[in-house]
């Protein structure tokens, strides 16, 4: 279902796939008028129970990415070969850590938002306009240009590939702020994205990582996968 809301603010903080990585959350920018959230809060770190928390206190909207959507309704979150045993294992741990509430409110989130903000439309979904959940789409895919993207809408906001870019397309813009909790733009750093005086920027922020990896090395991971995480969280890179 396509809700749809309507406001009017001066800068609107974006992000996407915080991944229960609470050190990066705290290195985001404070300075925002709305929060908006594209999905996968949970899973790959170390305290989804206080990222949901954050993300329920201050984001105005909020749409379910693939491993929100696994732990709320038990499913596989179809993730590529190299991150499925990373996967596996966080999200036995997310789901030890997180309350019947907690889950609850992940499979509630709604999959896509229409929201409109001084007379600029935003749609929001996790993946694609397509495939809200799982495709995984580049900035460079020809698939952009395929999307059936209401006329009315100016801006699409999509996170899941952990890749940020801004792409003009046929009228709109996409735009990916990448990831806030697990980057793989090459560099560990919290990536958002904030609009303004209707302008949409690309942003990123140092933050601890090494204190994440020491907190994954207490979570009972199997060597190998605190291994690959500690890497990603390290190089901002897939292992």
């Amino acid at each position: 279902m396509l809700g749809e809301a309507r406001f009017s603010f001066v800068r609107i903080l974006i992000i996407s796939d915080l991944h229960g990585n609470l050190e990066a959350v705290e290195a985001l920018p404070k300075d925002f008028d709305l929060l908006w959230v594209l999905g996968d809060l949970v899973n790959y770190g170390p305290n989804p129970a206080e990222v949901i928390q954050f993300v329920r206190k201050n984001a105005a909207m909020v749409v379910r990415g693939n491993h929100d959507h696994s732990l709320g309704f038990g499913e596989d979150p179809r993730c590529s070969v190299r991150f499925r045993a990373m996967a596996e294992e966080t999200g036995r741990f997310t789901r030890s850590a997180l309350s019947a509430e907690d889950i609850h409110y992940l499979g509630s989130l709604p999959l896509k938002a229409s929201i409109c903000v001084d007379n600029t439309r935003f749609m929001l979904c996790h993946a694609t306009p397509s495939d809200t959940l799982y495709e995984y789409r580049r900035e460079d895919s020809t698939s952009w240009l395929s999307d059936e993207v209401s006329s009315a809408i100016n801006v699409v906001l999509v996170g899941h590939t952990h890749l940020p870019f801004y792409r003009p397309v046929k009228g709109h813009a996409v735009v990916n702020p990448g990831s806030v909790g697990q980057p793989k733009h090459g560099r560990p750093e919290a990536c958002y994205a904030t609009w303004e005086d209707g302008k949409i920027t690309l942003g990123s922020a140092l933050y601890e990582f090494e204190r994440t990896v020491q907190k994954l090395g207490r979570i009972g991971l199997s060597a190998p996968v605190y291994e690959d995480l500690a890497s990603v969280l390290r190089t901002g890179k897939p292992p």
